[in-house]
């Protein structure tokens, strides 16, 4: 069964899509969505994110796909007149769940996270990233379907709550999405809503997901880079 979503106002978008599985529902939710947005604010301006700050997180990440980096290139050049700081090739990613800062989380805790995750409960899937939304801090593509990357979501925070990590964000919050420029200073929104709008119209690309990586993140540049402390494969077949 899958995980309800509820209405988060910690999230974006608040509420999730009806339909978890329609592509051109999900697509148009996080647009509207975004389309209400009134200013966008420093994605950068956290608190607790020094240079020296370093946590563990799941991501799935994407270094090989070429259909993906090149059209994230293609939609980050369009938007160049913006200033926003772009997200490198090599730093494409989707945020799945926190696990915990390195100065809360043990090597002993990683090293069992790490034992319970060797069989997750959860099939290989296939995403699509469409062009082209965003939030109040980035511009982003939207992902369809969402639901197996919800099921990942709680599988992970399952064997999270086995290993007595701090953990993130409820499944219940989970909005999956995938960043490609991050917004640097307060603005209107409405000027990159409607540089945006033109690029809605490019096809997406495919995304297929054969693994989970947890990595131990940093901020350097005005980027996310990250060292994988380990890649837990999804298994092909569901186990009984």
């Amino acid at each position: 069964m899958t995980p309800e979503l509820v209405s988060d106002p910690s999230a974006f978008p608040c509420e999730p899509p009806a339909d978890l599985d329609d592509p051109d529902v999900i697509v148009r939710h996080d647009w509207h969505a975004f389309q209400k947005v009134d200013r966008m604010g420093d994605h950068w301006d956290r608190p607790g994110w020094s240079d020296q700050h370093r946590s563990y997180y799941w991501m799935l990440t994407f270094s090989g796909a070429t259909e993906l980096l090149g059209l994230a290139e293609h939609c980050q050049k369009a938007l160049h007149h913006l200033g926003m700081d772009p997200v490198p090739s090599d730093g494409l990613h989707v945020t799945m769940l926190r696990v915990g800062s390195t100065d809360q989380v043990s090597e002993d805790q990683v090293e069992q996270l790490i034992g319970l995750t060797q069989k997750l409960p959860v099939r290989a899937f296939r995403l699509l990233a469409h062009p082209l939304a965003g939030s109040r801090g980035a511009v982003r593509f939207s992902l369809t379907p969402w639901r197996p990357i919800i099921h990942l979501h709680a599988a992970l925070s399952t064997v999270g709550d086995q290993a007595r990590i701090p953990g993130g964000s409820p499944t219940s919050g989970f909005r999956p999405h995938l960043g490609i420029a991050y917004n640097n200073q307060p603005r209107q929104a409405a000027p990159v809503v409607d540089a945006v709008e033109p690029l809605r119209s490019l096809p997406p690309a495919v995304l297929d997901i054969t693994s989970v990586e947890l990595v131990e993140l940093r901020r350097q540049d005005r980027a996310y880079r990250w060292r994988t402390v380990h890649s837990a494969p999804l298994c092909l077949e569901v186990p009984s």
